[in-house]
């Protein structure tokens, strides 16, 4: 299947780069480029897409006001920020507003890639009946059963290494091979893994076979590894 995707960023250097980091993927398409969001409003009223790239700051309409015109007009559509928006008052809004992924610019393809893989995993999971497991695995929050996550831990750092573990298609990482992916410290990523061992989420593994010093191997419960 191959999904189709619309840009919406006012920075013409950013909108080709969103574009050719999307097209590397097979899986998508560009299939329409806009410059503000009233413009994408209009279009995307008759235009059914599968994905929005989508700025906060543009001209005539910002991303917010674009996102929440289009959940009030029920316009189906899922939305990766890729903004230099990071104000808190703006994340929030966003996150409210039912966002797939959020990419601070400047960003890099293989963060952008783990946005869109991450949007893959959803789509092919909400096919027929959905398991606890595959609905454990889409919903970031279930780790913690309601309760608030340790001091000093961040639901984004969680999610992101989620989105991570996803990616790999049940492969088995070393916290080394996760910082990498996800612009974090190898000490935080192992700290955070802990956790969602911990919590069941997440398993782990002793790998002896690196011809040195044993490493350590986390993957996702859900990927059925043992």
């Amino acid at each position: 299947m191959t999904y189709r995707v619309a840009i919406v960023e006012d920075d013409p250097m950013i909108l080709l780069l969103d574009r050719n980091f999307v097209e590397l993927d097979s899986r998508f398409t560009v299939v329409q480029e806009m410059r503000d969001g009233r413009a994408a409003l209009q279009w995307l009223r008759t235009n059914p897409v599968d994905l929005l790239i989508l700025d906060v700051y543009m001209p005539v309409m910002t991303g917010v006001e674009l996102l929440r015109a289009l959940r009030s007009e029920d316009i189906a559509v899922d939305v990766i920020m890729v903004t230099a928006a990071n104000d808190a008052k703006t994340v929030d809004a966003l996150m409210h507003l039912g966002i797939v992924d959020y990419l601070v610019k400047p960003f890099s393809q293989e963060r952008l890639q783990r946005a869109l893989d991450a949007f893959c995993h959803y789509r092919e999971s909400m096919h027929g009946s959905v398991t606890q497991q595959e609905l454990d695995a889409l919903f970031p929050q279930r780790s913690t059963g309601g309760a608030a996550l340790p001091k000093g831990f961040q639901e984004q750092t969680l999610s992101l290494l989620r989105h991570c573990l996803a990616a790999t298609a049940g492969q088995a990482c070393t916290s080394e091979t996760l910082a990498a992916a996800a612009g974090l410290s190898v000490v935080t990523v192992r700290r955070y893994m802990n956790y969602l061992v911990e919590q069941e989420e997440a398993g782990s593994r002793i790998n002896y076979d690196t011809g040195g010093r044993p490493s350590t191997l986390y993957f996702l419960k859900d990927r059925n590894r043992s």
